[in-house]
């Protein structure tokens, strides 16, 4: 069994549940679970843990909008409920917010490294988890950053190994990766293997399979998987394909 597989048939080892649209049964984690509020509001639950009987959809944006349209929220609660018109657009903040703190924490921990010129050198030794580049920053830069990315996947061939596929994450603002990691004019950053950067990268398969309708269980998450595939870098789901910036 291949290690995507492996992982796939992990994730589902567990109590499943239905999407209330299409029925299929799922995992909870590739799912969205939604309660009614005490005020009878829709609150999307993302972390799973609020109390009430909880509906769910896939994590899909098509599928939350098409849960609002067909009021599949007040039929399967069997209430009268309020449910916020913009519920899509709603998650996907809070889905971008989820990321941005996870990408805050494993700065804190010290996996972060900013400046074209580190994230450049990361990027050409082949030792970073992933790197971000600003959603507004230049071409220019993004051809450099991906050059030294194909630059250590050749050295990696040459080596007689397998290249690593190192996502290439553009989904934020330069004012987003500020925020997040507390310095200036963040348009290139990287980010080095640990813990804290898995948790980030956790949180932006999420949000890339809720942009993308949750194409396929495995998709961006095994698009992530270092060493899995023989592509070497991954960007999808970008700001064009993107719901409201956060």
């Amino acid at each position: 069994m291949g290690r995507s597989a492996i992982l796939r048939e992990a994730r589902h080892d567990g109590p499943e549940r239905s999407c209330v649209v299409t029925r299929a049964v799922k995992a909870p984690e590739d799912l969205i679970r939604f309660v009614a509020g005490p005020d009878g509001v829709i609150v999307p639950d993302l972390r799973r843990k609020l109390p009430g009987r909880g509906v769910w959809t896939s994590l899909s944006a098509g599928t939350v909008a098409e849960a609002v349209k067909r009021k599949a929220f007040e039929r399967s609660l069997k209430a009268k409920v309020i449910v916020p018109a913009d519920l899509p657009a709603m998650i996907d903040r809070l889905l971008v917010r989820d990321a941005l703190q996870a990408l805050a924490m494993a700065n804190k921990a010290g996996l972060v490294q900013s400046g074209f010129s580190k994230v450049e050198a990361m990027a050409g030794a082949g030792r970073c988890a992933a790197v971000i580049e600003a959603s507004d920053g230049a071409e220019d830069g993004r051809r450099k950053v991906s050059q030294a990315l194909h630059r250590a996947g050749l050295a990696r061939e040459s080596e007689g190994l397998k290249p690593r596929n190192i996502p290439v994450i553009s989904f934020f603002a330069a004012t987003d990766l500020e925020l997040a990691l507390g310095r200036p004019h963040v348009i290139h950053a990287a980010l080095a293997p640990g813990p804290a950067a898995e948790a980030f990268l956790s949180r932006w398969r999420r949000l890339v399979r809720y942009r993308t309708d949750d194409a396929g269980d495995a998709g961006p998450d095994d698009a992530s998987e270092p060493g899995d595939r023989d592509d070497q870098t991954t960007e999808a789901a970008g700001p064009k394909a993107a719901g409201p910036k956060a």
